[in-house]
């Protein structure tokens, strides 16, 4: 069965459509059935740490100490996918909400740019363990992340990622991409967003 795209794609924007939404499987599993996906908990913040690690090289990866403050700040702005099985996290997303509309560096930086009532989100990671890689698992939780926000009356969603990473993030419904205005860690980052309403 061909894979049904869970958003419109036109030239200018991506407009993100949950009614398209595939159900995917993990080793014959449904996804959702292996995973609960919630809110961070402030105690996990050690334990994301360092999956970030695990998951970027040190010139890209968010510190203990700022993850710690992105928890603080903007805790609703994290999904964690976590394993059933361990109860542990096998992946997660986070951002921080904004009025802004173009993607800075200084948002890896500084929790406190957080604007809750932002009409934007700038993503800062998505981070999943190479156990889980591969399975439809980072796809589930930008659905999630997306449907979650666009509930919430969300405008768009931001994010950077290096070239290699364009198409999956195309794959997940993000489009319009263009060079991004950031060097974080020394590299060329594309910016992409997708359209919630």
């Amino acid at each position: 069965m061909a894979e049904r795209k869970i958003y419109e794609q036109r030239p200018e924007i991506c407009i993100w459509q949950p009614e398209y939404r595939k159900e995917h499987r993990m080793k014959g599993e449904v996804i959702q059935d292996k995973f609960i996906f919630r809110n961070i908990r402030q105690e996990e913040a050690e334990q994301a740490a360092k999956i970030e690690e695990i998951c970027f090289p040190p010139n890209e990866a968010c510190t203990a100490r700022a993850m710690k403050e992105r928890i603080e700040y903007a805790a609703d702005l994290f999904l964690v996918a976590e394993d059933k099985e361990i109860g542990k996290i096998a992946g997660f997303i986070n951002g921080l909400a904004t009025e802004e509309a173009v993607f800075r560096d200084a948002f890896f930086e500084n929790a406190r740019l957080h604007d809750p009532s932002g009409g934007n989100i700038m993503l800062l990671g998505v981070d999943v363990l190479p156990a889980y890689r591969r399975r439809g698992l980072a796809k589930e939780m930008m659905f999630q992340y997306l449907w979650k926000e666009q509930q919430r009356g969300r405008r768009k969603v931001i994010l950077t990622c290096l070239e290699a990473k364009v198409d999956m993030y195309k794959k997940m419904g993000f489009g319009n991409q263009k060079i991004a205005n950031s060097s974080w860690g020394g590299e060329q980052w594309y910016e992409m967003s997708c359209v919630l309403k």
